[in-house]
């Protein structure tokens, strides 16, 4: 059975008014919690990346160790994780699996030899994909 409330209305279920206040509340609530969530999303791939980049310094160090020179420009990095079959003394995989692109899902850039007398150039042009930014859009470097 269910109760009565005066006049015969059922009180069972939500009105209308009820379930707008709701709608308003939660919509409030999301508006005050998702800016500081896009803005920790943004940090977040900034650390992955930087992760990544260190990572794949790594892997090109273990390269030189065995092979004597880091990967030319054309063979790219997939030599860090494919068997090209005609380097000596490679000894890889130095990565578990094919490299994956970027937080922002661009491919790193890498050059041999590098700008500045470096052995290499390896970076990610950040959010915008373009050379230089500041804060999300800033490219992240191996040699930073």
């Amino acid at each position: 059975m269910s109760k009565k409330l005066s006049k015969g209305f059922n009180s069972k279920g939500f009105t209308l008014i009820e379930l707008l206040v709701v709608i308003v509340i939660i919509g409030l609530l999301a508006s005050l919690v998702t800016p500081k969530l896009f803005s920790k999303l943004g940090t977040a791939k900034e650390k992955t990346a930087k992760a990544q980049v260190e990572m794949i310094v790594t892997a090109l160090d273990a390269f030189k160790l065995d092979v004597n020179r880091y990967p030319t420009t054309e063979e790219k990095l997939e030599v860090l994780w494919k068997d090209p079959g005609n380097i000596k003394n490679w000894k890889g995989p130095y990565l578990p699996k094919p490299l994956p692109s970027d937080p922002w899902d661009t491919p790193y850039l890498y050059k041999s030899p590098g700008a500045d007398k470096k052995p290499f150039d390896l970076k990610s042009l950040g959010a915008d994909g373009k050379e230089g930014g500041e804060g999300e859009n800033k490219d992240i470097s191996a040699w930073e």
